[in-house]
C-alpha cells in the first residue's frame, strides 16, 4: 500500500492513475477506523480500481468546545486495517499541507446545512464541504464513498457535487451497525459500559418510529413525542435533536405520509451520538 503525505506528489499520483485507464475511489475519513469505514473501502473496491482514503482529522469541522484535540487516532492500526480492506492509497496530510499560512477560502452550502446537526454545530458543515472539495481536487476520485449514518453529511456533499457540477459519483453506504444495532462510530469508544447501554435508545427509538408509523400513526409530532419519552426515561442519555424530514430536503414533515427520514442526535454521557432511518422507502421496480 502506498504512503502519500504531501499534496502535491498526491495530484501527480492520481493524473497517473487517471492516464493509465484507472477508475479512482475515494473514502475521505478522520481514521480511528472501525468496520464502518473499511465497508466503505470494500464497496470502493467493487466500483473502482484503485482504492484512495484520506486520514485527516479536519480542525475546520470541529467547535471550539468540542473534541478536535482528544479526537481518538491510531494510525498504526488504520494502516494495516485498510491494507486488509483492499485499499490502494493512503493519502495522510498534516495541517499545514491542507491549510497553509494565508488560507482564507471555505465552501458553503445553504439550507441543507442549517437544520438537524447545523442547529447545534454551526459552521461545521463549511468545515466539511471545504475539506472534502478540497481533497477531491487532490485525489482527483470518479467516485467518493460516504456513510449514510452521517445522513446530512452525505446529502450536503451531494448537493456541492450537483450545484459546482464536479464530475464525481457520490456512493452512499448503509450504516454497519455493532451486533445489539448501535450505530458503529469512533466516538463510540468515548463511552463507558454504562452509557455503551444507555446509547441504544438511538436504535430503539428509531424502532418504535417505525412501529408507530405501521401501526397508523402519521402525525410527526406523535411519533417524536413517543421517541422523546423513550429516551428521556434512558439514563445518562440527554436529546439534541429528533426531527422527521424530507429525506432530499431535510425540510420538516407535519405527516408520515410518504418516504421520510427520521434522525436523531443525542448526547449520552458526554458523548454526541447520530442516527438515522428513512421509513416508507420506495421500492423501485
Amino acid at each position: 500500500m502506498e504512503i502519500i503525505e504531501q499534496v502535491t506528489p498526491m495530484q501527480i499520483r492520481a493524473e497517473e492513475l487517471r492516464m493509465a485507464g484507472q477508475t479512482i475511489a475515494l473514502v475521505p475519513t478522520m481514521g480511528f477506523f472501525h468496520e464502518g469505514h473499511l465497508e466503505l473501502m470494500r464497496v470502493g473496491k467493487k466500483h473502482g480500481d484503485v482504492v484512495i482514503f484520506s486520514i485527516f482529522v479536519n480542525p475546520l469541522q470541529f467547535g471550539p468546545s468540542e473534541d478536535y484535540a482528544c479526537y481518538p487516532r491510531d494510525l498504526e492500526g488504520d494502516l494495516a486495517k485498510a491494507e486488509k480492506a483492499g485499499a490502494d492509497i493512503a493519502f495522510l496530510p498534516s495541517g499545514r499541507e491542507m491549510y497553509p499560512e494565508g488560507f482564507q477560502t471555505k465552501i458553503n452550502v445553504k439550507n441543507v446545512t442549517q437544520p438537524l446537526c447545523g442547529l447545534s454545530r454551526p459552521g461545521h458543515f463549511d468545515g466539511v464541504t471545504t475539506v472534502v472539495a478540497k481533497l477531491f481536487h487532490i485525489t482527483k476520485p470518479h467516485l467518493a464513498l460516504f456513510g449514510q449514518k452521517d445522513y446530512q453529511q452525505l446529502t450536503v456533499i451531494s448537493r456541492m457535487v450537483k450545484d459546482l457540477n464536479m464530475d464525481i459519483q457520490i456512493v452512499g453506504v448503509p450504516t454497519v451497525r455493532e451486533a445489539d444495532g448501535l450505530a458503529m462510530s469512533s466516538r463510540n469508544s468515548y463511552l463507558n459500559a454504562a452509557e455503551r447501554r444507555s446509547a441504544l435508545c438511538l436504535k430503539k427509538a428509531l424502532d418504535l418510529a417505525e412501529e408507530l408509523v405501521q401501526s397508523g400513526e402519521k402525525e410527526a409530532g406523535k411519533i417524536r413525542a413517543g421517541m422523546t419519552s423513550l429516551i428521556e426515561h434512558t439514563a445518562h442519555a440527554k436529546i439534541d435533536y429528533i426531527q422527521i424530514c424530507n429525506p432530499i430536503t431535510l425540510e420538516d414533515k407535519e405527516f408520515v405520509e410518504d418516504e421520510a427520514l427520521i434522525a436523531l442526535a443525542v448526547k449520552v454521557g458526554k458523548t454526541r451520538l447520530i442516527d438515522n432511518r428513512i421509513i416508507n422507502k420506495r421500492k423501485w421496480s
